[in-house]
């Protein structure tokens, strides 16, 4: 990862540990459908790539149960400590934590029965390294499956944000390939590199489901504006005023969204899975 992505990761760290319980529940539908495309079941040994303070990777130890384990990886130091600690509250005892690269997974090859990854393939350094490291230490057959952003047009939780946000701070369009959260947008972008590192079966999957927690508008936009390094960032350059005028603008966007004062995005994401050829 580059030092300067690196350094956002770890500033963002204690934000997502702070709202790690609200993320868990408005992605659970999402860790869901990657437990079933993965084949993921009790008694099974499963690598969770990118897992930031915690999930997928604790909600998956409890699927595999006793029986099985899970090695929750991140990049960032501050994330695994933040995931250790959220296991010692979940009294889960078949997690091991590892702090490494994607692209430099320190396990050996045949280690796991199956590789996950939610909302982290898009910031690889280099995708098709990471993907090719993911199949290596999973044994032949085991499933590696990636669930990344579809079109930021189809997905309010962002576009609420960022039509506001333009207007105040200029925000040249991302750099086809650059690393950001709609990097595999399109259908069949992350699929293709998932061939190419050698997967055998790849399959596509466009998962429609609600973003959704007990939270208002305002309390939207502090997680958000918390937890996006990107938005830090341009808020920093704002004047306090702009901030207020930001924050209000959002929370008005975002209000069609939030039925009785609670939140629900519609929200669509790819779901793309391949298999260590046997």
């Amino acid at each position: 990862m580059q030092s300067d992505s690196m350094h956002e990761w770890r500033e963002s760290a204690s934000y997502w540990e702070k709202h790690a319980r609200i993320i868990r529940a408005m992605f659970a539908p999402l860790t869901r459908a990657l437990i079933e495309e993965a084949g993921i079941h009790e008694g099974q040994t499963v690598l969770d790539v990118a897992s930031g303070p915690g999930e997928p990777a604790l909600t998956i130890a409890e699927a595999v149960g006793p029986s099985g384990s899970v090695t929750c990886t991140d990049a960032v130091a501050e994330m695994v400590i933040a995931a250790k600690g959220e296991a010692r509250r979940r009294a889960l005892t078949n997690v091991k934590f590892r702090q490494c690269e994607a692209d430099a997974l320190p396990f050996g090859d045949d280690s796991f029965d199956a590789a996950v990854c939610r909302f982290g393939a898009m910031f690889f350094p280099d995708p098709l390294v990471a993907l090719r490291d993911m199949l290596r230490v999973n044994r032949p057959g085991g499933a590696v499956s990636l669930a990344v952003w579809h079109r930021s047009d189809l997905n309010p939780y962002y576009y609420a944000i960022n039509q506001v946000t333009s207007r105040f701070v200029e925000t040249p369009p991302a750099e086809p390939g650059a690393p950001g959260a709609f990097r595999f947008a399109e259908p069949g972008a992350l699929a293709s590199v998932l061939r190419e590192a050698g997967a055998a079966d790849v399959r596509e999957r466009l998962l429609k489901f609600h973003i959704e927690a007990p939270i208002t508008p305002v309390e939207f936009w502090a997680m958000r504006s918390e937890t996006s390094g990107t938005l830090r960032e341009k808020l920093a350059g704002l004047s306090a005023k702009e901030r207020v005028g930001v924050a209000r603008e959002v929370e008005e966007s975002a209000r069609p969204f939030f039925p009785d004062d609670r939140m629900s995005f519609p929200a669509q994401v790819l779901i793309v899975t391949g298999k260590r050829p046997t």
